[in-house]
């Protein structure tokens, strides 16, 4: 398989330099968004093989972006992992039912994305 292109979405620059940090030295593209609406636009333009989308966001939140992206034919089979710092009752269940295929707590661990990230792409290209 090519190189595999990861999109995150997140409006912290901290948490988009952590990201890119994580992924340095791995066989990945990094593809960054800073709200849910330039997501869904990045995720059209480029076909990423996986979403990375903050639960929170201005502009649009990582809800309403995954609930639109899944139900584009486009990006409808694009596994989306979503991430969250705040953890709050009902986020992860919101997530699921949103669309997620996958739900992370901040900090993230790097072995755990890592591992995280592999396994979606592994279940979208090798099981399907």
């Amino acid at each position: 398989m090519p190189t595999a292109k990861i999109m995150y979405a997140d409006d912290n620059p901290d948490n988009l330099l952590a990201m890119r940090w994580i992924l340095k030295g791995q066989d990945y593209i990094l593809l960054e968004a800073q709200n849910g609406r330039a997501a869904i636009e990045l995720a059209l333009r480029e076909h990423p093989d996986l979403i990375l989308m903050d639960i929170r966001m201005p502009v649009m939140n990582g809800l309403e972006a995954t609930r639109q992206l899944k139900s584009m034919p486009e990006t409808a089979e694009t596994p989306i992992i979503m991430l969250t710092s705040s953890a709050l009752a009902g986020d992860r269940q919101a997530s699921f039912d949103a669309g997620c295929d996958a739900y992370m707590t901040k900090p993230i661990i790097r072995a755990d994305i890592l591992t995280a990230i592999a396994a979606q792409i592994q279940k979208r290209y090798w099981e399907a």
